[in-house]
């Protein structure tokens, strides 16, 4: 259950509004809460936002969980990129999207949608 994760690793109800996933699943909750602790101005892969949820090798799942965020979520969806560094085509939105919200909170984007994991990398600690 939901409740059962440290309270860090919990995302506030009030978040939910906009979530087209399942907030009683603990592995999503985990994903969530992971993505929401992502400050701005960093970038997280899947990969890393499964194993921070305690998901190893779970990286497609995070993306399958991330692709179905609702559009007017409040989560920070544009700050996870593939361990490459590339951002993806979110479906609706496209990779022009999470690009401009990226650029907004100042971490460059190249031509070919590829950022700087060495430079902007989230290290939670």
């Amino acid at each position: 259950m939901a409740s059962d994760l440290p309270s860090h690793r919990r995302l506030h109800p009030t978040r939910y509004a906009a979530l087209m996933v399942d907030p009683t699943d603990s592995r999503e909750q985990r994903i969530l809460a992971v993505l929401d602790d992502i400050p701005p101005g960093h970038l997280a892969t899947y990969g890393q936002v499964a194993l921070e949820a305690g998901l190893p090798r779970r990286a497609r799942w995070v993306g399958r969980i991330l692709s179905e965020l609702g559009p007017s979520s409040a989560l920070p969806w544009h700050r996870v990129v593939s361990s490459t560094g590339r951002i993806s085509d979110r479906s609706g939105d496209g990779p022009s999207e999470q690009a401009r919200r990226l650029r907004a909170e100042g971490i460059p984007v190249s031509g070919t949608g590829r950022v700087d994991l060495a430079s902007y990398r989230w290290n939670p600690s």
